[in-house]
């Protein structure tokens, strides 16, 4: 067993130079950003959106799908708030399959990982500066989160990674929201003790230096669904599920009660067109329980330009070939009726 170095140590500086914010840009992303966190914190009280492709395969297709949500936001931005999802990294059970921007800059390249840390800060860079739009991407692995700190938003620990220790830590000194998954098993234990970690100062060892965190208060929980011990799906968007969790926050005292619904995943066991009776099933919810609407604040939704996924390298321009997602047209007409809902 053996390590096989295939590159020199990485400059990250040199990296990040390649597609740096200008001041002007940069000062806006900061604008925007304060709006998101007043968000988290419910001085502002329009609705968080997280929403685009389950995986950014194709940057022309990921851009063309930005500048029409670009466009949405600017009809909706009264009472939703959008950030798109980038994710440029892509988490593989067994190791095999698609694992992302970062890896493959389409699906059929080479891997080639430098030039995947240039593709995923273009990319991000690029629906910013171009579009408007802040960005969302999941901090599969800790040590990433200083590839992408200056571009990316909102930042989502996953259900496999929500019980690593290195990833709750690492959240814990970021200032921006993090989105904190429930585990696969969908048990929300697990969840909120990410959650407390989270939001505790801690002190570790962080990409070779010794550090110690501040705490991070705009961490919060992000209802994905879950198996039971059977393997049977097991959501948990339902209106008993989201009193159990509004039960869970306050047995603790913790910063700015907040939870994203994710309503793809196993909250629809992956059958996307379920994602638009879910988002109907949680508006009626809030507006049926006060309670509910102060905590749930907030939808994943996984859209893309064309329905569904593609098959063995047949999929159509901007259709997912990771999970299946909503195309455009059935995006747009439920992105409108949450603004007419919530």
């Amino acid at each position: 067993m053996s390590f096989e170095k295939l590159s020199k140590k990485i400059n990250l500086d040199l990296v990040k130079n390649t597609s740096l914010l200008t001041k002007e840009q940069a000062d806006y992303k900061t604008a925007r950003d304060e709006e998101l966190k007043r968000i988290i914190t419910g001085e502002d009280q329009r609705f968080l959106l997280v929403i685009g492709p389950c995986s950014a395969d194709n940057e022309k297709a990921v851009f063309d799908y930005a500048q029409r949500l670009a466009e949405l936001q600017e009809k909706v931005k009264d009472k939703v708030f959008i950030v798109q999802r980038v994710y440029t990294n892509k988490p593989r059970t067994n190791g095999d399959g698609y694992k992302g921007m970062l890896y493959q800059q389409s699906p059929d390249e080479e891997v080639n990982l430098i030039r995947g840390m240039v593709a995923v800060r273009k990319i991000h860079r690029r629906v910013l500066t171009e579009t408007g739009l802040t960005t969302a991407d999941e901090m599969l692995y800790p040590e990433n989160f200083e590839l992408v700190s200056d571009l990316v938003s909102y930042h989502a620990v996953g259900a496999r990674s929500v019980e690593n220790q290195q990833h709750r830590f690492v959240a814990s000194g970021i200032d921006a929201p993090v989105g904190l998954k429930n585990p696969t098993s969908g048990n929300l234990s697990v969840a909120f003790n990410a959650l407390h970690a989270a939001q505790r100062s801690q002190s570790f060892i962080y990409n070779g230096v010794e550090v110690s965190t501040s705490s991070n208060p705009l961490s919060h929980l992000i209802l994905r669904g879950g198996l039971d011990d059977c393997g049977r799906i097991k959501p948990n968007y339902h209106y008993e599920d989201l009193l159990e969790a509004a039960a869970m926050y306050n047995k603790e005292s913790f910063s700015n009660p907040f939870v994203l619904i994710d309503t793809n995943h196993d909250n629809s066991g992956k059958k996307y067109l379920d994602q638009i009776r879910i988002t109907k099933e949680v508006l009626t919810n809030r507006a049926w329980n006060p309670q509910i609407s102060k905590l749930v604040r907030g939808l994943m939704i996984e859209s893309y330009l064309a329905d569904g996924r593609g098959e063995g390298g047949s999929q159509e321009y901007g259709q997912s070939i990771t999970d299946p997602c909503l195309g455009w047209d059935k995006t747009a007409d439920l992105v409108n009726y949450i603004h007419q809902n919530v």
